[in-house]
């Protein structure tokens, strides 16, 4: 039997530096981490995502529209801002972002597949502090989100 499928707006989230910040303080890093995670909850909930798991610093997320994902995105990383404003520069939990809006295989409430490696992928390449969207995802948010875009030119995401 085949998995089902689905088409989502798939957000990969990782803090930038974090073995680093581990290895200074790892009591007050996984402490920053979680508040971090527990203040941006509602946002998440306000455009309709649903965290599918957490790893570490890490987080996938769900969105039912590529728009809502990428308000959310653009909204977390602004009070990320806000919220390191008075912490120094080396101590800072600071997000890298990928979203890609693709088909995902359905397993309970976990997803994966294409969708979710290339999410993955994209927040790799993601400057500290930023957000990377497919071209799938760009197609759909251009002219429907405020915010300006940085063409990184075509890059292939995907192992060959």
């Amino acid at each position: 039997m085949t998995s089902p499928r689905r088409l989502a707006a798939i957000l990969a989230v990782d803090v930038a530096g974090y073995s680093r910040l581990m290895g200074e303080d790892e009591a007050g890093t996984a402490r920053a981490v979680r508040e971090h995670r527990e203040a941006a909850r509602p946002i998440l909930a306000g455009h309709g995502g649903r965290i599918v798991k957490t790893m570490g610093d890490g987080v996938l997320l769900e969105f039912p529209s590529v728009v809502a994902a990428v308000e959310c995105a653009i909204a977390v990383q602004k009070l990320m801002v806000e919220r390191n404003a008075d912490v120094p520069e080396g101590k800072r939990i600071v997000y890298r972002m990928g979203i890609h809006l693709g088909d995902v295989l359905i397993e309970d409430e976990d997803i994966i597949g294409e969708g979710v490696n290339i999410a993955a992928r994209l927040e790799g390449i993601a400057e500290p502090g930023g957000i990377c969207l497919s071209s799938s995802a760009l197609e759909h948010v251009r002219g429907r989100v405020d915010a300006d875009f940085d063409d990184l030119a075509l890059r292939s995401v995907l192992a060959p």
